[in-house]
């Protein structure tokens, strides 16, 4: 079977096994979405007169299979809430998410690449030493402490940038700017730990290559040698690690939209946890799930454009 249809046969079974095992977990979450709506002091016959109108009556799997049908044509339901489509919901709030996670992926690179560059150039020095320990600290720091020591630093005290808030582009490219640099910040300076590191390791392997030590008698001078010899080769595994990271992402931006008060799809998915919200909460999952799927068939595929060899051996395969 060729590789690509290996790949979207496992996509489908994963998207499949994760909306199954999502449904199952909020149905078994305690409290009750009609008592949210309708409050404690309802009566039980409008209880149970709001689950049968909702469909909440209805055995699980019926409704699993019902939500399944219909997302499968593109309708993610409606929230129980508002009535608002779950699909709409989610374009709604993709750009604010999108731009979180892009501009703390560029912070991360922007500061692992030349980081792990210089650690490698004298393995064991004193920037080396200074930048694993300044890795491990940032890495040990959950991203909600690191978020709010970011506000107090930068909002608080020197009163640089905005703590919470949202400005959209449509007001002002720069105001917009403003207000998610706190935000990505707080996912960039977690998530360059990893990358660093593992960039750093597979350098130091790269550097000991034969064809590293042609490129050297020739004369190449150190920093050529690293940035058109041995980042590239060195890059794979730090590729494998970007679209693996895209689901620390996702989990750090649920809390830090709620810290920044984000109007993004992770404060979306949290609110809808909060108030019972089941169609809500399926939806936003799995619309995340195939999020996720995607962007790691896709750093798949980058193999095979970045090496020729794997090309070779997985589309033969």
């Amino acid at each position: 079977m060729p590789w690509i249809v290996r790949q979207l046969v496992r996509l489908v079974v994963v998207l499949f096994c994760v909306t199954l095992l999502t449904y199952m977990i909020v149905n078994i979450l305690p409290g009750d979405v009609a008592i949210v709506i309708l409050g404690n002091l309802a009566t039980p016959q409008d209880i149970a007169g709001l689950r049968a109108d909702l469909g909440l009556d209805r055995p699980m799997l019926v409704r699993y299979f019902d939500w399944l049908g219909s997302a499968l044509s593109g309708d993610l339901g409606r929230s129980y809430r508002n009535g608002e489509p779950v699909a709409q919901a989610i374009i709604d709030r993709l750009p604010v998410s999108l731009q979180l996670m892009v501009m703390a992926q560029v912070i991360a690179l922007g500061i692992a690449i030349p980081v792990a560059l210089l650690s490698v150039r004298k393995p064991g020095g004193i920037f080396d030493r200074i930048s694993a320990s300044a890795a491990f600290g940032f890495l040990a720091m959950p991203n909600f402490m690191l978020g709010i020591v970011l506000i107090y630093l930068f909002s608080v005290s020197f009163d640089l940038l905005p703590a919470t808030g949202f400005t959209p582009m449509s007001e002002g490219l720069w105001d917009n700017f403003e207000s998610m640099i706190l935000p990505s910040l707080t996912l960039g300076l977690i998530e360059w730990t990893v990358l660093m590191r593992v960039l750093r390791s597979d350098l130091l392997t790269t550097l000991k290559e034969d064809f590293i030590l042609l490129a050297r008698v020739k004369g190449l001078s150190p920093w050529r040698v690293l940035l058109r010899h041995a980042l590239r080769p060195s890059s794979f595994t730090l590729i494998t690690i970007l679209g693996l990271n895209i689901g620390g992402l996702i989990g750090g931006a649920v809390i830090v939209e709620q810290i920044f008060a984000l109007p993004g799809v992770g404060r979306l998915l949290l609110g809808g946890i909060f108030n019972r919200d089941l169609i809500l909460v399926q939806g936003t999952v799995a619309f995340i799930a195939v999020g996720f799927v995607v962007i790691n068939f896709l750093v798949d595929m980058l193999y095979a454009v970045l090496d020729p060899r794997v090309r070779h051996v997985r589309f033969r395969s």
